[in-house]
């Protein structure tokens, strides 16, 4: 029995003796991460080591900083220069195993966008703009050209191009380095096509178009760089300025030309203004001058200015105004029964304010009481064209012209001359009785030199 069981011992020894270790294998294998998928230098890399069986490492990182490393895992490897380079990763272990792995990375120059516009010459259609390429590492480019000629480009600096149509027109460059891709923007603008045009203002004393008239011409052309004026019947013929003044000194219809240009195109635009012959007489119409309670209350004025062709209100009357009053109409009430037009130095016989500076002007207010020379009936105040009649009249300030009158006689005539010495009458058309608020209604025809 002990010796079977030696036996046994004996074989069992026999064969562990025998046995050989068996060799733990290395296979390499490792990944990489591109922080952000971003390959444009520089470019931070990180590794993960996937290797099995292995105990020691030997990284190799061609162009990397740092270049090399011993870890299992290297951390952080960054590029700085554009490149293909090589990653070699060799793992070993005390059994004398080996593997090596070796990958490719490719490093690429920042993509950077960016194109300039240059307009040549001006924006008017047609306009022609530069266009140059500021882009770097990109290889491949398209453009494209929102109604411009040509429309579309794939050359790195397509040079000019021509755009028609006014308004605005964006410009895209779209360029790659076959991994990324990246679009840029612009917008340039066409001017709108050349149209000449020009409006006018016609001086306030001259409003009347009777010669000689005083005219402003303000321009109004689009896309103009450059003006010819041509004026019929001015004291200037021919004008190169923007917005000239002209004075027209002859009757008739007259022809205004305006020619607009831009260096491109060139058009013309013509206007006819008619002019008439000096009457040397200023119809106003449809004048309302309200009794003292309108006066004051500001409803209705009863101080008139020739100069201004405007009636004042109490609160209206500054110190300037005062100055420019020509005609007071005093209205003791609504019933009209005690009227009369007073000069505006001499306003201490009225309700009335005295004014700073008044001036003096004479009234005939009945001239069935004047006693004077002076004389102009309805009739003729209607068929008045121009300042004969008013010329010849002898205007003289006398008790009996300077009477009340009421409204028992309309239409009724009221003659006057100012400081300045022009002459005029007066035609009362109504008496409107509006209590507080009453007013007369009449027209002035009154020279103006």
């Amino acid at each position: 029995m002990n010796k079977i069981r030696f036996i046994l011992m004996i074989l069992v020894f026999t064969l562990y003796g025998c046995a050989k270790e068996e060799a733990v294998p290395v296979i390499v294998d490792f990944e990489f991460d591109v922080f952000n998928d971003d390959f444009s230098i520089p470019v931070q890399v990180v590794f993960f080591n996937k290797t099995e069986g292995g105990e020691d490492y030997e990284w190799t990182f061609e162009g990397g900083v740092p270049s090399r490393s011993v870890n299992r895992n290297p951390g952080v490897i960054q590029y700085e220069a554009k490149g293909t380079y090589t990653i070699e990763l060799t793992a070993s272990n005390q059994d004398g195993s080996m593997d090596t792995k070796i990958l490719e990375i490719q490093i690429d120059d920042p993509v950077l966008i960016d194109f300039e516009v240059t307009n040549l010459v001006d924006n008017f259609s047609p306009a022609t703009f530069s266009i140059q390429n500021n882009s770097s590492g990109a290889d491949s480019f398209s453009w494209t050209f929102e109604g411009g000629t040509p429309a579309n480009s794939s050359s790195e600096n397509p040079g000019e191009v021509v755009f028609t149509e006014p308004g605005d027109h964006e410009i895209t460059l779209e360029i790659s380095n076959g991994r990324e891709t990246y679009s840029q923007q612009k917008t340039i603008t066409v001017a709108p096509f050349l149209v000449p045009d020009f409006d006018f203002e016609i001086a306030f004393d001259d409003d009347d178009l009777q010669i000689p008239v005083r005219i402003q011409f303000e321009n109004k052309s689009i896309s103009a760089t450059s003006y010819q004026w041509e004026f019929q019947g001015a004291n200037v013929l021919t004008s190169n300025d923007e917005n000239p003044e002209v004075v027209f000194n002859q009757t008739g219809s007259k022809t205004i030309t305006l020619t607009a240009l831009n260096g491109k195109e060139t058009k013309s635009l013509s206007k006819e203004i008619s002019f008439f012959t000096n009457t040397n007489l200023r119809e106003l119409n449809d004048i309302r001058l309200g009794i003292n309670t309108a006066h004051t209350s500001n409803t209705t004025g009863s101080f008139y200015s020739i100069a201004d062709r405007t009636v004042y209100t109490a609160e209206e009357i500054t110190t300037a105004i005062s100055e420019r009053i020509d005609i007071v109409f005093f209205g003791l009430s609504s019933t009209f029964v005690r009227n009369r037009f007073v000069s505006p130095d001499e306003l201490s016989g009225t309700t009335f304010d005295a004014l700073q500076n008044p001036k003096s002007t004479i009234f005939i207010n009945s001239q069935e009481l004047c006693g004077c020379s002076a004389s102009l009936s309805v009739a003729q105040f209607d068929a008045m064209q121009d300042d004969t009649l008013l010329s010849s009249l002898l205007i003289e300030e006398t008790p009996g012209g300077l009477q009340d009158f009421d409204n028992s006689v309309l239409p009724r005539i009221v003659l006057f001359q100012t400081q300045e010495g022009k002459k005029g009458a007066i035609k009362i058309k109504n008496f409107v009785n509006d209590g507080q608020n009453s007013f007369i209604s009449v027209d002035i025809k009154v020279q103006k030199e």
